[in-house]
């Protein structure tokens, strides 16, 4: 089957489907209605020869032919918007461009606020959104066009995945003013210690929690909480112990908050900056890289 033979539109669709895991939540993105996208799935289970989607519950879950195609297909659809990117150059001071950064919530409310200051005179038609990617789904985001830039710790991602280290520091453990530990805090205070968990996932150690079972050592979670604001609000309030970065800390850290290093010895954080290697060629997206990479190093070097 040739592809001059074939309606791109329908895997536009695929991919909002396969995203979505809805038929109602694709039409909704693709500002199209629930029969349109019924159709055009139809069209192309047709030419495929295969149903593409099953319905379970209130899901439609991928066939082995689906999640075979999402890949390549994502990848050529974010092609084509990187080349309609690219029409008429990147000029500063007239580009109209929206980038989608991949942010984890503590370093959200440290990066943008200085990068968008910074935009703000240098490129007024340049809008940012911010968003929280599964890891899982990061190399998939970043192929297709959909994300374009990354931070996160790490990561065994695939060669077309570019990275570069832009942040590395300590882990502190912050508290309320007057807490019994304040000023005191030593390894068998801190393991005997209630603490606050601050991840998107459901489930699964943290950072420093990884870096204390490799010494044999276990804390007691007592909260396991989504947000930064929650889990510092919580601490204050509380006799609850908040392990994060440094950089947070400093960032972050409520008037009357007291920190202490932590207490063993363990790896701190390294955040490191990601973006696919089609990439790299596109001016305006070199042009942000080097921004977030300015503005992260200020943020490492600047208390």
């Amino acid at each position: 089957m040739h592809v001059s033979r074939f309606d791109l539109n329908l895997f536009v669709v695929f991919d909002a489907i396969y995203t979505e895991g809805s038929l109602t939540r694709a039409a909704r993105v693709l500002n199209l209605t629930q029969p349109a996208v019924s159709h055009a799935l139809a069209r192309l289970r047709e030419r495929l020869e295969d149903p593409l989607f099953v319905r379970q519950g209130a899901r439609m879950v991928p066939t082995s032919r689906a999640r075979a195609m999402v890949t390549p297909v994502r990848h050529a659809l974010g092609g084509l918007q990187r080349c309609l990117s690219h029409e008429g150059g990147f000029d500063l001071g007239e580009a109209e461009r929206t980038f989608v950064l991949g942010l984890r919530d503590g370093l959200e409310g440290c990066l943008l606020p200085p990068l968008i200051s910074a935009l703000v005179d240098e490129a007024p038609g340049i809008r940012l959104q911010s968003m929280t990617v599964p890891r899982r789904q990061l190399a998939t985001e970043l192929a297709s066009g959909r994300l374009d830039l990354a931070t996160d710790i790490l990561l065994p991602l695939p060669e077309s995945v570019q990275h570069r280290r832009v942040m590395q520091g300590p882990l502190v453990v912050l508290m309320r003013e007057g807490h019994p530990l304040a000023g005191n805090l030593d390894l068998p205070a801190y393991l005997a210690a209630q603490h606050v968990l601050v991840s998107s996932r459901r489930e699964g150690p943290g950072m420093e929690d990884f870096g204390l079972s490799r010494l044999g050592y276990r804390r007691h979670i007592r909260l396991r909480c989504q947000h930064h604001q929650a889990a510092l609000s919580t601490v204050m309030g509380s006799d609850l112990l908040l392990t994060l970065p440094e950089l947070l800390a400093r960032r972050l850290a409520p008037k009357g908050a007291h920190t202490e290093f932590l207490p063993v010895d363990i790896p701190g954080l390294e955040l490191h900056l990601y973006w696919h290697r089609d990439q790299s060629a596109d001016p305006g997206h070199s042009w942000l890289r080097q921004k977030v990479m300015a503005v992260m190093e200020q943020l490492s070097t600047h208390p």
